[in-house]
């Protein structure tokens, strides 16, 4: 394995490694890294055959990073949400908010290089929509594993959900995943394009 998929790693481990001294709550950090310990598995073993461009690698080190400090803290809690807060004179802390921006801008990403290496499909109109429904969808996936946690663990599952009181905070969190789906497409696209150019392609046929 080259050096620099070492270092980016080394850093997600780190990350976990350390939010898992002393966080508020196990079992909430525990669903709040899940997504890392899912996912670090899986791109390690399908590494050589599969390598993600620099830029994917890089965007998903800072995910993790995102996730790993929301699950030691909680999104509700987390210090340097509440100095934005007082900043900014808000009613709540707001990383939780910036993690669902995160939650769209990351994957848009990811879904954004595999429908260009794995298919047919070419920078586009047609591209740009299907990620950004792919990021809806998986956010509305997530806002259902929320309601599930809410379901079974009751008032214990308030630290997960990190509403701080807000109904419409499941609405808020799709609509921000939206936003920063459209944003990583029209920020990080042309950049996106030239790392892809150089990877190897695995186009599937179509029949």
């Amino acid at each position: 394995m080259e050096r620099e998929p070492v270092v980016q790693v080394g850093l997600v481990v780190a990350a976990v490694a350390v939010s898992a001294i002393g966080p508020k709550s196990y079992g909430t950090w525990l669903l709040e890294v899940a997504p890392i310990l899912i996912a670090l598995p899986i791109l390690l073993l399908t590494h050589r055959r599969f390598p993600l461009t620099r830029l994917t690698r890089w965007l998903i080190v800072g995910h993790a990073c995102v996730l790993a400090l929301g699950g030691h803290y909680t999104y509700a809690e987390v210090p340097v949400g509440f100095r934005v807060r007082d900043l900014l004179d808000l009613q709540r802390n707001p990383y939780d908010r910036f993690a669902h921006v995160v939650q769209g801008f990351v994957p848009a990403i990811i879904v954004r290089e595999l429908l260009l290496r794995r298919t047919p499909l070419r920078a586009g109109r047609w591209l740009f929509a299907l990620v950004t429904f792919t990021c809806l969808g998986v956010s509305a996936a997530y806002e259902l594993v929320e309601w599930a946690g809410a379901v079974i663990g009751g008032s214990s599952a308030e630290d997960f959900l990190g509403t701080q009181g807000d109904v419409w905070d499941s609405q808020w969190d799709m609509f921000l995943a939206l936003l920063g789906a459209l944003g990583a497409q029209l920020a990080l696209g042309r950049v996106h394009d030239r790392q892809v150019s150089r990877m190897p392609m695995t186009k599937l046929s179509v029949p």
